[in-house]
C-alpha cells in the first residue's frame, strides 16, 4: 500500500480558501476510489468528498458547491480545493484510498469567524 500525507491546512478566515493536498508514496493509478473526510473536536468523522480514479467526484451536502476535488494520477496527488469556508468547516482533513484501512495524520483547517 502507498503512503498519504495530508498537507495544505491552515488558519483562515470565514470566506477564505484552501488547497489540500494528498501527497502518495507511490502510484495511486490503480487505486480507484480516494476519501476525504474531516473529524471536528467532539463529533465523528464525516465523509465529505470522493473521487474516483476518472476524475468523477461526489460530494456531502454540507460542502456541495464548495469544495472541490480533484486528482492527477500523473503526479500521484489527490486535492481538495475548498472555497467559502465557514467556521463550522473546522476539523482535522484526512485522504484515504477507499480500501484502506489505516489513516495518516490528517491536516487540520481552522475557519476564523
Amino acid at each position: 500500500q502507498v503512503q498519504l500525507v495530508e498537507s495544505g491546512g491552515g488558519l483562515v478566515q470565514a470566506g477564505g480558501s484552501l488547497r489540500l493536498s494528498c501527497a502518495a508514496s507511490g502510484s495511486i493509478f490503480s487505486i480507484n476510489i480516494i476519501d476525504w473526510y474531516r473529524q471536528a473536536p467532539g463529533k465523528q468523522r464525516e465523509l465529505v468528498a470522493t473521487i474516483t480514479r476518472g476524475g468523477t467526484t461526489t460530494y456531502a451536502d454540507s460542502v456541495k458547491g464548495r469544495f472541490t476535488a480533484s486528482r492527477d494520477n500523473t503526479r500521484n496527488a489527490v486535492y481538495l480545493r475548498m472555497n467559502s469556508l465557514k467556521p463550522e468547516d473546522t476539523a482535522v482533513y484526512y485522504c484515504k484510498p477507499r480500501t484502506y484501512t489505516t489513516w495518516g495524520q490528517g491536516t487540520q483547517v481552522t475557519v476564523s469567524s
